[in-house]
């Protein structure tokens, strides 16, 4: 199948998702300011690469059981190290624009930043030379899996943790906390579903996956409509000391 095909259909979940959530947006935020989160989600997703494969050569080297391994590579190796690198673009590029004054933006350009991540993976995914191979019926299977599941938990786990940090910026006194608070609540739910997806098998994992899926849909989709009734704030102050 044609290279192009496949880079479609590695961006093609990320997109729909995109646009569910730009459509719920009540005021757009401008189109190059969301692709360019996009693109820098992207770049991150391929810094993560890296990092992650430096991090597992070190982990293989500690004596260690086998399943303290696999949860330290599955909760801090990966989730921990994408739900940082997914914010930091938003951090860099987001947070201290001066016309960022609206707290349901945070969540909204977190969500954005881990599509372009997802995206980037998907990419990766479907360009390997094992799935490259694979009848086009198969290939579609697969994309509706990473649609409903990684995709969609990348967006959800970024959204949780963008609706912490909007709140850290009503709570001066308490921005740290809230931050890693976020921070660490995505990387809990992202290691489920990377332990679910990794060390389960048969009902088991698919009940655990729809538990996750769900339950962090059904936070988000309550933090989105809380911040939604928060004033817009002239100057959103972001003290910026945790990373």
């Amino acid at each position: 199948m044609n290279f192009f095909i496949y880079l479609i259909f590695g961006l093609l979940p990320s997109i729909i998702w995109l646009l569910f959530y730009l459509q719920k947006d009540i005021h757009p935020e401008p189109k190059g300011m969301v692709l360019k989160i996009f693109f820098y989600g992207m770049l991150a997703a391929l810094a993560a690469v890296f990092i992650e494969i430096g991090i597992f050569e070190e982990l293989v080297k500690i004596r260690l059981p086998k399943i303290l391994i696999s949860i330290l590579t599955l909760f801090l190796e990966i989730a921990l190290v994408e739900e940082v690198l997914k914010y930091l673009v938003v951090r860099e590029k987001v947070l201290f624009d001066p016309e960022f004054d609206e707290p349901v933006d945070t969540p909204l350009y977190m969500i954005i930043s881990a599509l372009g991540f997802a995206a980037f993976e998907n990419i990766l995914i479907f360009l390997s030379p094992e799935i490259f191979l694979l009848p086009l019926e198969e290939t579609l299977i697969l994309i509706s899996f990473r649609f409903i599941s990684a995709t969609f938990l990348h967006a959800l786990s970024s959204g949780l943790f963008g609706y912490f940090l909007a709140l850290s910026f009503f709570e001066r006194k308490r921005q740290f906390r809230l931050t890693v608070i976020g921070l660490i609540l995505a990387t809990i739910f992202h290691g489920f579903y990377n332990f679910s997806i990794m060390e389960m098998e048969g009902k088991l994992r698919f009940l655990i996956l729809l538990i996750i899926l769900i339950s962090l849909a059904f936070i988000v989709s309550l933090g989105l409509k809380r911040l939604e009734k928060m004033k817009s704030i002239c100057k959103i102050k972001y003290n910026g000391y945790f990373f």
